[in-house]
């Protein structure tokens, strides 16, 4: 064999082994990708992307869609000085319902998927009953956020954010990521590792519907795709009108909490997938998450 053969078989080994290493990478991505509603004027139509990423793997070569490779997101023309929200709506939203009622129980299942980033054991897979609320604090940095979880939206995802607030899977975790731009106004947590790569190690089905809307006061669900739902969520504290219905909304948080989230945002993010999103200036850390007995 001559030597430019055997340096030729190994370039074409390590290439099958980045390959393979990129497909990994990409089985595993966990991120939140919004559209912005396009914005026509004129002849001219300005579609913008934000990413909201957590991925796992080698970050030394990001794959499609991740971060690091999306190109800066264009400042939109609403958007306020910089890094920072022109206005945010004060108008609570209304409060969300499905067009047709679910089944008194629906079914739950909860499959692995890659790494925790916080030891967890995923909620056990059966029936779980579609209806009631369930009241959440989350103790922050900032303050207190009052969740109301509402299984009657999403009986699944309730069930599996109540378990992991059970094993304080949130507590002492920092919301990583907040986007401030015009169509898009939210606070995103859920990640221990606070990375935006981190999950529980498994998946389960999205709660979706056709109508929904997202507003002011608005939790849902993170996700890179359909069927993706781990332990990501967002809280929707402005303008949620950039959001298409594909990710899950399974409650609601109060007017105080969401006070204490516009304070942070108003004091802008460090900007990195675009001027409008990155981490806050402020840092919002999850101190403690409980569940009303």
């Amino acid at each position: 064999m001559s030597k430019k053969t055997h340096q030729q078989q190994l370039a074409a080994r390590k290439a099958a082994r980045q390959a393979e290493r990129a497909a990994e990478r990409a089985r595993r991505r966990r991120m939140l990708a919004i559209t912005i509603t396009s914005i026509v004027a004129v002849v001219v139509v300005i579609a913008g992307v934000i990413v909201i990423a957590a991925n796992t793997g080698d970050e030394n070569t990001p794959t499609a869609g991740e971060s690091p490779s999306t190109p800066p997101t264009a400042l939109p023309s609403t958007a306020g000085p910089d890094n920072k929200p022109k206005s945010i709506p004060t108008a609570l939203a209304a409060p969300l319902k499905r067009p047709t009622a679910l089944p008194a129980q629906v079914d739950c299942t909860y499959t692995k998927d890659g790494d925790a980033a916080k030891k967890v054991d995923p909620p056990a897979n059966g029936q779980v009953k579609a209806s009631g609320t369930s009241a959440v604090t989350l103790k922050t940095s900032v303050g207190d956020l009052g969740l109301t979880l509402d299984s009657a939206l999403a009986p699944c995802t309730v069930k599996s954010f109540l378990s992991l607030v059970g094993q304080k899977y949130f507590d002492n975790t920092i919301c990583h990521r907040l986007t401030v731009g015009a169509g898009l106004q939210v606070l995103q947590c859920g990640d221990p590792s606070a990375s935006g790569m981190g999950g529980p190690g498994y998946k389960f089905n999205d709660e979706v519907f056709p109508q929904l809307k997202y507003g002011r006061g608005t939790l849902a669900m993170a996700n890179s795709g359909p069927n993706t739902n781990g332990s990501q969520f967002f809280i929707v504290y402005g303008d949620g009108t950039g959001l298409d219905p594909a990710y899950t909304a399974f409650g609601t948080v109060d007017a105080t909490g969401l006070k204490a989230i516009d304070k942070v945002a108003n004091a802008g993010v460090l900007p990195e997938g675009g001027p409008t999103d990155g981490k806050p200036a402020t840092e919002v850390r999850i101190t403690s998450a409980t569940a009303a007995s």
